[in-house]
């Protein structure tokens, strides 16, 4: 046990099993999670990992799609599913009363998909609609360009989603073989929050899922420091959307809680200096914000902004501005306690759902193995210094590891930007 109500155990089978038991909520989640993702497939099946997790809600031994989307939603409740680099998560949340519901459709889900060729190939015109989307929707776009940038050369830079001309070529017997790989221990771990007991949760996970032993172990290979790179990707959006950032921190780092605050200084709220100096003094962009990108290797500090054509030069360059200064000037007076209220609050009112408390208990498994209770976070936060955030922003911010990416309609001058203009 640690921390307010949160246990970790395991089957018999090795299975983790991580519970945070809410007192007093009324509704309960149960999630699964794969330790596979867009970085661990090969290049000849890039984008099963999203596919599958869409073929697997089609059809069970036991439910179709429409009894899946009947039975949970009469239970008060919902079930979905995501994809991401480094892991697939299934999972179901209902009211504490029909919680029976999550738990039976979700390990049907997992442990008895059907995967049939009709199946398969219906369920490729959704994704492939899905990934055509996408790129219509350049605020989401720009992420995974800036992503694949960023980490060229490594399958970090694989999207989640695949390419489409590979995710038509897959077939019901690839779904089957990466199912049958990978599914399982030593792969799978458990999740559960709300009105949930260890005891059932553990009861579940070894009734379900023990018996999905012996698949393959997954193996990675950390990526290297990314060097500065600068990418133009044309679209037909009327507004540019800019991506900048630099490698960061594992999730296992000292200063992984320091660079959090840094990354908010920076662009988390409207008070925030980028909010300020970029939209409010200079009205350059329409949105602009920072977050810090993590995964079980590797991390990245990063900004996203939107703008017009005439904006996009000097939005970069007055956005390396904040960078500069922050670096070499340090904190303004009361910034870094105003920071930690605004990260504390954004956590604290997050924890009011059970959902995304089940999803951060995964998340940070996932990562690295650890889980961390509220008031281990809140501490942590906390006891960062001035100096920290200063060491971070020494450490980080460098002009020999800025990535830039542009998405947007053809412009010479914006493709052919030269980052040194930036004078990092």
């Amino acid at each position: 046990m640690s921390g307010e109500n949160i246990f970790f155990t395991r089957t018999a089978g090795g299975i983790p099993v991580l519970v945070d038991n809410i007192p007093g909520c009324e509704s309960a989640g149960f999630m699964v999670g794969v330790r596979t993702g867009s970085r661990d497939e090969s290049e000849s099946v890039m984008g099963i990992s999203h596919l599958l997790e869409h073929v697997v809600f089609r059809e069970t031994k036991n439910r179709s799609s429409y009894q899946m989307a009947k039975e949970m939603e009469g239970a008060g409740g919902e079930m979905n599913a995501f994809t991401g680099r480094e892991m697939t998560a299934f999972y179901g949340v209902t009211i504490k009363e029909t919680k029976d519901v999550a738990k039976d459709t979700v390990s049907d889900v997992v442990v008895n998909p059907l995967i049939n060729d009709g199946d398969v190939e219906l369920e490729k015109k959704i994704v492939l609609q899905e990934l055509s989307m996408i790129e219509n929707e350049p605020e989401s776009y720009i992420r995974d360009i800036f992503s694949s940038n960023l980490w060229r050369g490594h399958p970090l830079s694989q999207d989640e989603g695949g390419k489409p001309e590979i995710v038509k070529g897959l077939g019901a017997e690839d779904l089957r073989e990466y199912y049958e790989e990978r599914y399982g221990i030593p792969n799978i771990s458990v999740f559960a929050a709300g009105a949930v007991e260890e005891d059932e949760a553990l009861s579940w996970a070894e009734g379900m899922f023990d018996g999905l032993s012996g698949k393959k172990e997954i193996k990675r290979e950390r990526p290297g420091t990314p060097k500065a790179g600068y990418s133009f990707t044309a679209n037909s959006s009327e507004h540019y959307h800019i991506a900048m950032g630099f490698p960061a921190y594992d999730p296992d780092h000292k200063d992984r809680v320091p660079l959090a605050l840094l990354s908010a200084i920076i662009g988390s709220g409207t008070s925030s200096r980028l909010f300020q100096e970029v939209r409010e003094k200079k009205a350059l962009v329409y949105a602009v914000y920072n977050v810090v990108e993590q995964y079980s290797d590797a991390g990245a500090l990063c900004t996203f902004m939107s703008s017009t054509d005439e904006n996009v030069t000097e939005g970069m360059e007055t956005t390396a501005e904040v960078y500069r200064n922050v670096r070499d000037n340090g904190l303004e007076k009361g910034e870094l306690e105003r920071t930690k209220n605004l990260i504390k609050g954004v956590l604290v009112r997050s924890m009011e759902s059970t959902e995304r408390r089940m999803y951060r208990l995964g998340m940070d498994f996932l990562l690295n193995g650890k889980y961390r209770s509220l008031g281990d976070r809140l501490k942590a936060i906390s006891a960062v210094t001035e100096e920290d955030v200063a060491r971070v922003a020494s450490d980080i911010i460098k002009g020999s590891r800025l990535n830039v990416s542009v998405l947007g309609r053809k412009n010479r001058e914006i493709e052919e930007f030269n980052l040194s203009g930036l004078d990092l």
